[in-house]
């Protein structure tokens, strides 16, 4: 777990310095007595308890995907081991219980100290440096010939002697239960270094697959064990983020911070999973880390201590695929959920062992039910991608479909397939009326604003990294007249014969795209001059603005409803209620702090805008207009007829020939996504 990822102005410091997830030089060395004095100066007195009502009974009251429960126990006998350097002076099963030694690997390139003096500390707790670091691991598989597809997890940042691979142990019993060969990799003595190290986090995992190479070609106990075509890289926090960097390390041939470092890595992963990642806290020449043509989930908790904005949405965002493979991607945000109870280990102290002091611990779900989800997502994942267990797919593009495997607490999905074709991501130019592809043009009509920004986290000063569109409206016409309504604001997508041609769009495809509500409500509409009345231009006389009612203004509730329309080249027109999909659901509040005035300047906003995807298969509009062709489409169109006033992020809006197993499992009702 990475304190760099959070922003530079992130005002948690206090609580964090007590952190046994951020133990920094001094914390490392700091007294009790010193703890106790910053303790003391910190008021435990706690604002009241704020949770979101729960739509669950009604969101969560379907279940249409026909598949066996990913998170119940396989039917194969699971067996266990340990290999390691058999040298390691802390951890006695990395010593004496191995039963493959491995040889250490030279990480000095990737990782040091921030001191000397740390360095010698460090070298005299585990015994040994940076460049000799050990390949430990320990290893759940199933009783059987295989190959069995192997999946690697890696931790993240924690008192490092606090060990933290034990804590997946529940995860090692399911998957190896199931047919998986998986490891949960030891990477403790990188941990307490603050000096930008996750790059050696990602690296080790492809020296632990290079391990795995030399198991599977010549050791008794694993030889031929694995399938090094169907891998998978799982962290947690800053291994979240070691994921996706191994996984990019992966492809080159050379280390891109120091070319000098060459690479031949090259194994057959598959997909990657992020589990409440840090994302920046290594950046490969300056950049963000790029991701392409591997499936990629990733999943995060509302209430999350540590890294408190949905960071890995970054990550998410740079995931490109450029071939016609069977990737996807998906983001799962789950409300109520922290940091640390992913790993049995760490709990719910996102922290340290003083965080009730700090943070609201309150309204979290219990650790049972925030496994059980991550058991369903992380295991049906893991079947998809690795074993082409196709029936699960519909789960990563809605998660209404398995209502009676989730625990009941509301989510949030994104998710985008192989076959997506973008006709506005909005960010290509400057220009707003233009979409994505150059024939592709963008009009809105009657809103109340209208612009493309970067999508906010709740971090202060820090965003998703792409842009989305705001669209705000208002119907009501301005005046004494409160039940004067205008004619509905509208955004419009259009597209040229030539595209629509060229990707060969027919009633198989599906319209795809990103929405989610804000708070935010323009004010009524101006009424449209009469040109018709002599005196029309003569201005009338202003009356008083009403004054305000006096106090806060009660929080708007309504919930957002409008419809999508679908026009062909002739002009027929389709609708669909976007209710029938989800209705978009306001952003949820979220209290992570005791303290109000904590949470107030920790945070910009006290909820996280989260979008939901909605799939809507384009033979939904012709069963509504059977003279509609969906082989001419000619525009998309978002109306928003249906709730007087709001605004909405939308995103991504774009075109999919669907892999129909996404669609074998549907939820149609009028609950909130």
């Amino acid at each position: 777990m990475a304190k760099s990822g959070a922003p530079p102005n992130y005002s948690g410091r206090a609580a964090v310095i007590l952190s046994s997830r951020y133990p920094t030089p001094t914390a490392l060395q700091m007294s009790p007595r010193f703890s106790l004095l910053i303790l003391a100066g910190v008021s435990a007195c706690a604002q009241p308890l704020k949770l979101a009502k729960d739509d669950s009974p009604v969101v969560l009251a379907g279940h249409s995907l026909q598949a066996p429960n990913p998170a119940e126990r396989g039917s194969l006998t699971v067996r266990s081991l340990y290999y390691g350097s058999g040298t390691d002076k802390n951890r006695p099963e990395y010593r004496d219980s191995i039963a493959i030694k491995t040889k250490v690997v030279d990480g000095s390139k990737f990782a040091d100290a921030p001191n000397a003096a740390q360095r010698k500390l460090r070298e005299k707790y585990w015994g040994f440096g940076f460049s000799k670091l050990p390949v430990n691991g320990r290893v759940w598989y199933p009783e059987g010939n295989g190959p069995f597809p192997l999946v690697l997890m890696v931790h993240g940042n924690h008192n490092m002697k606090d060990f933290s691979d034990p804590g997946y142990a529940y995860l090692g019993e399911l998957m190896a239960s199931r047919g998986f060969v998986f490891v949960s990799v030891d990477e403790n003595f990188l941990n307490g270094n603050m000096n930008q190290e996750n790059d050696a986090r990602g690296w080790m995992l492809l020296k632990h697959l290079e391990a795995w190479r030399a198991f599977n070609d010549s050791s008794a106990a694993l030889k031929g064990k694995v399938d090094l075509n169907r891998v998978a890289l799982m962290g947690h926090s800053r291994g979240g983020e070691a994921a996706a960097v191994g996984a990019a390390f992966n492809r080159l041939s050379h280390y891109p911070d120091d070319a000098t470092v060459k690479f031949n890595f090259n194994f057959g992963i598959r997909a990657v999973v992020a589990i409440a990642p840090i994302d920046g806290q290594y950046s490969p020449t300056q950049r963000p880390t790029p991701l392409e043509n591997v499936s990629y989930l990733v999943i995060h908790g509302s209430h999350d201590g540590d890294v408190s904005a949905f960071s890995g949405l970054r990550q998410y965002q740079r995931v490109e695929f450029t071939d016609a493979g069977p990737w996807f991607k998906s983001a799962i945000w789950m409300y109520r959920a922290n940091h640390g109870q992913w790993n049995t280990v760490w709990g719910n102290k996102d922290n340290g062992p003083q965080s009730a002091r700090f943070l609201d611990l309150r309204g979290l779900v219990t650790p049972e039910e925030q496994r059980q989800f991550g058991k369903v997502y992380l295991s049906a994942f893991l079947e998809a991608t690795l074993k082409d267990r196709e029936e699960y797919l519909p789960m990563f593009r809605d998660h209404r479909v398995i209502g009676n495997w989730l625990p009941k607490t509301m989510y949030a999905t994104r998710f985008q397939d192989s076959r997506f074709k973008a006709l506005a991501d909005f960010q290509e130019d400057v220009d707003v009326t233009t979409g994505s592809v150059a024939s592709v043009r963008l009009f809105g009509d009657s809103l109340g604003s209208w612009k493309e920004a970067n999508i906010p986290l709740r971090w202060r000063n820090t965003n998703v990294g792409t842009n989305a569109v705001f669209l705000g409206w208002n119907n009501r016409i301005a005046g004494d007249d409160t039940t004067k309504m205008g004619r509905p604001a509208s955004f419009t997508v259009t597209i040229a014969d030539s595209l629509r041609r060229a990707w060969n769009v027919t009633d198989a495809a599906t319209i795809q795209f990103s929405l989610a509500p804000t708070d935010a409500k323009p004010s009524p509409r101006k009424a449209p001059v009469d040109s018709a009345k002599k005196d029309s231009t003569r201005a009338a006389p202003k009356k008083p603005a009403p004054k305000p009612p006096a106090g806060k203004p009660a929080k708007d509730t309504t919930p957002v409803h409008l419809t999508i329309e679908a026009v062909d080249a002739d002009g027929d027109t389709a609708r669909v209620p976007l209710a029938r999909y989800g209705v978009p659901r306001r952003p949820l509040e979220i209290q992570v702090m005791r303290r109000a005035s904590r949470e107030r300047s920790a945070f910009a906003t006290q909820h996280e805008i989260v979008l939901q995807t909605y799939v809507i298969p384009l033979r939904d509009f012709r069963d509504n207009q059977p003279r509609f062709d969906a082989s001419r489409l000619a525009s998309i169109r978002f109306v928003f007829d249906r709730t007087a006033a709001g605004t909405v992020l939308l995103d991504d809006i774009g075109i999919s020939a669907i892999n129909p197993a996404f669609l074998s499992a549907t939820v149609h009702t009028r609950g909130t996504p």
